[in-house]
């Protein structure tokens, strides 16, 4: 695998690991209701909900280290990242388009990479 390629996966998995910090431990902070944009009464309505949320972005952060430490591990690099890449696009038409360049477009750009690479 590709310098490139590895420091791409890598920086998807430190954005997904970002966004499980923000959502589970920093939803109901002054910093997290600012980042998100949301009230604090929201915030506090929403936190289990984005906890949640939170822990499935930390899922896919370990299924991509996974892949990248295990032999054979392209199968899993390819699966974890259509996963986030099919979230990502989710998310930019039902929540926000911030998510299409945040979340789809690093994980696409990891797997453009991959793919070439292999």
């Amino acid at each position: 695998m590709s310098t490139a390629t590895v420091i791409a996966i890598s920086i998807v998995i430190l954005l997904q690991s970002t966004f499980m910090i923000l959502e589970m431990l920093l939803w109901k902070t002054a910093s997290g209701r600012k980042i998100f944009g949301l009230s604090k009464d929201f915030a506090e309505q929403s936190a289990t909900l984005a906890a949640n949320q939170g822990l499935y972005n930390g899922f896919l952060a370990a299924g991509l280290l996974w892949g990248l430490v295990c032999t054979g591990g392209y199968d899993a690099l390819i699966f974890f990242l259509s996963c986030i890449i099919i979230a990502g696009l989710y998310g930019a038409i039902t929540a926000s388009s911030m998510i299409l360049f945040l979340q789809a477009l690093p994980a696409a750009v990891a797997m453009t990479l991959l793919i070439l690479n292999h």
